[in-house]
């Protein structure tokens, strides 16, 4: 009997253990779902959301290769990775600590709380961001092979695609009103599909603020503008640099002095305070936008490449906001009431022309109650013809409701109404007319010039910003106008977006040394509502932000500008209008998983590539099953990668993928 008691004993045992054991498994596999279910990263308009509005449509490229043969015709392909099994993902993470709390979620009474988390950032595991994944000796290699690029032949060092393509310039009907300065961007399979060089001689740019006053010769190599506008205080030459003594072709006695005058002019344009965000048209190598910085003043400076076709480069190049675009048949890229103050000096520009449809383009862009400021030999010359033009300035200021405000010495100043009364008590079928309602002053993306006045909106949205600095960090009237689905309370989520990025920056700068870093011309290539560049002034970084809202999600760009941020609307289907090797740093969140379903990822990555600085660093941060492809790309641009893990830890479904650019050998 012994025995056989052994075992039953035995056989208990056993289905005991068998019955212990599934229960605890069922137990962890029901936590691990859970857990998975509620660990969430604050993603700014999920990819989701984006991408499955009927705007958007699958590329014919996608996937395939540009050619480059067009272009290069002795340098050869080279195959960089053999085709390898990827590793399988790592298991789901234990169960958290501390639960994350859904923010803007309506509590119980009913009301929006605004007591709310964007998930757990510890800046502590921020400092021992030691487990980053190196690309060269950890990342396996993906089903799929990258090509490298090639270099460009050195007569493209200073290339623009969508501005530089001289078959459809040549094929325009006409170019009188400035056609050839606009956007004409070549077919995709004609696109540039090499590494655009530096030219010879590149060096590392000199640092700001030293470079607000000198350059490097050598990185910008051309005369044209010492030799045309050396008697006017713009730029000279000195040995190996060019010097940038602040002055102007209306103010060569500096920048400064010139700034002061228009403050005595009208007192209330308050540089720092009233006046944030300014547009300077036709801005020579920006010294006004320059010198405006040290006033808290963000100047987006513009100029058209034409025959001084390097003044934005020698901007960008000196570390100050600008980018290339003309006054001509389209809207410019930027929402209405964006600007406090547009400045225009010897800008070269017919303002009363077609019946004044470019003044009724600043009318759009300018805030209401903005300044316009126009230095021209019309206001102070008194010959014949020029008194003539200033009467017509007059005529077409007074028919838009503008107030002349003074005239005195070099400029006259205008101010835009605050509301449209003035231009309901217009006589009827007064010129210009009022836009039809239905017209959007928004919406930019290749839209032709509208010879009629944008009404401003009758709920005052877009009058009542509030004063520097406050202003950056309060949530706009015109939030609420933004297009796209919200879940949650707007104001919160622009706080939660802020809250987010602070943190995210905090850590960058207190364990990446960000401080020590070269961050000057910083581009955020899908700005949301600006929380990446706020942030950065909230660091005291100093740099600023090109802050690019994409065609294929919700136009924030209006919350931008009312934050006293700068930016642009762009689609990253096609290139971008600025030179090459002009921003330091390129931000990426979001991003290329979203446009991958539009573009060719390849391409977006090979345009970064041509605006970014040698020594310059992008941070790409997206979702891990893209990163294989990103990694592959990146080196086959000669990219140094290193990939990293976001805060939320390593079994976050996304990755930051850091990629430095170094200088071409030869």
């Amino acid at each position: 009997m012994k025995p056989s008691i052994n075992v039953d004993f035995l056989r208990s045992t056993l289905l005991f253990k068998i019955a212990a054991f599934f229960l605890v498994a069922v137990t962890f596999f029901y936590f691990g779902k859970h857990f998975s279910d509620n660990y969430h990263q604050l993603i700014f308009f999920t990819t989701t959301t984006t991408t499955t509005t009927s705007e958007v449509t699958l590329s014919p490229n996608l996937h395939q290769f540009l050619n480059a043969s067009t272009l290069i015709h002795h340098n050869h392909t080279q195959t960089l990775i053999s085709q390898q099994q990827p590793h399988p993902f790592p298991p789901p993470p234990p169960p958290p600590e501390d639960p994350i709390r859904r923010f803007g979620i309506l509590n119980e009474n009913g009301t929006m709380s605004d007591d709310f988390e964007v998930g757990n950032f510890d800046v502590g595991t921020v400092d021992e961001w030691g487990n980053e994944t190196v690309v060269e000796d950890s990342v396996p290699a993906p089903k799929f092979s990258i090509k490298k690029f090639v270099m460009c032949p050195r007569s493209m060092s200073e290339h623009i695609p969508c501005l530089d393509n001289a078959e459809a310039i040549r094929k325009l009907e006409s170019t009188e009103r400035g056609e050839r300065f606009e956007r004409h961007c070549p077919e995709e399979e004609k696109r540039f599909n090499c590494l655009i060089p530096p030219p010879k001689g590149y060096r590392p740019s000199i640092s700001w603020p030293r470079s607000r006053d000198e350059v490097w010769y050598s990185n910008v190599p051309h005369t044209r503008l010492v030799e045309d506008k050396g008697g006017q205080n713009w730029i000279s030459r000195e040995k190996d640099k060019f010097k940038f003594p602040g002055g102007g072709t209306q103010f060569i006695h500096g920048a400064d002095q010139y700034l002061d005058h228009i403050s005595k002019m009208v007192p209330d344009i308050k540089f720092g305070q009233n006046i944030r965000v300014a547009l300077d048209v036709g801005c020579g190598v920006a010294s006004f936008g320059a010198y405006l910085l040290s006033r808290n003043v963000l100047t987006m400076s513009i100029a058209p490449k034409d025959v001084h076709e390097n003044q934005i480069q020698f901007a960008l190049e000196r570390g100050v906001p600008a980018m290339v675009a003309a006054f001509a048949t389209k809207r410019l890229l930027y929402p209405s009431q964006a600007f406090d103050l547009i400045h225009c000096s010897r800008c070269r520009i017919n303002w009363t022309r077609d019946d004044g449809i470019l003044l009724l383009e600043v009318n759009r862009m300018l805030r209401a109650g903005g300044y316009f400021v126009w230095a021209a030999q019309p206001v102070y010359k008194h010959e014949e013809v020029l008194e003539e033009q200033w009467e017509e300035m007059l005529n077409l200021t007074t028919r838009l409701c503008w107030k002349f405000l003074k005239k005195d010495g070099y400029d006259a100043i205008w101010q835009k109404p605050s509301d449209n009364s003035c231009y309901l008590n217009r006589e009827a079928g007064a010129n210009p007319p009022l836009c039809d309602q239905s017209d959007d002053p928004d919406n930019v993306w290749y839209v032709d010039l509208k010879g009629c006045i944008s009404q401003l909106p009758e709920n005052g949205y877009g009058a009542n910003v509030t004063r520097w600095p406050s202003r950056l960090q309060t949530p706009p009237d015109r939030l609420q106008s933004i297009n796209f689905n919200a879940f949650m309370s707007r104001n919160e989520l622009f706080r939660a977006e802020s809250k987010y990025w602070n943190e995210i920056i905090a850590g960058y700068v207190r364990a990446l040394h960000w401080k020590k870093m070269k961050l000057r011309n910083v581009m955020d290539m899908r700005a949301g509502f600006g929380g990446f560049a706020a942030a950065l002034i909230d660091q005291n970084l100093d740099s600023w932000v090109m802050n690019v809202v994409p065609v294929s999600g919700p136009n924030t760009l209006p919350v931008i500008y009312d934050r006293g941020l700068i930016g642009v609307m762009h689609d990253w289907c096609e290139p971008f209008d600025t030179y090459p090797r002009t921003y330091d740093f390129l931000h990426a969140a979001n991003l290329l998983s979203v446009e991958k379903n539009r573009c060719n990822v390849s391409s977006i990555m090979l345009e970064m590539d041509r605006i970014l600085r040698p020594g310059g660093r992008a941070y790409i941060r997206d979702s891990l099953a893209i990163m294989d492809e990103l990694i592959e790309i990146g080196k086959a641009l000669g990219w140094q990668t290193t990939l990293r893990d976001t805060a939320e830890g390593p079994h976050a479904s996304y990755r930051v993928l850091v990629c430095d650019k170094h200088l071409p050998r030869g």
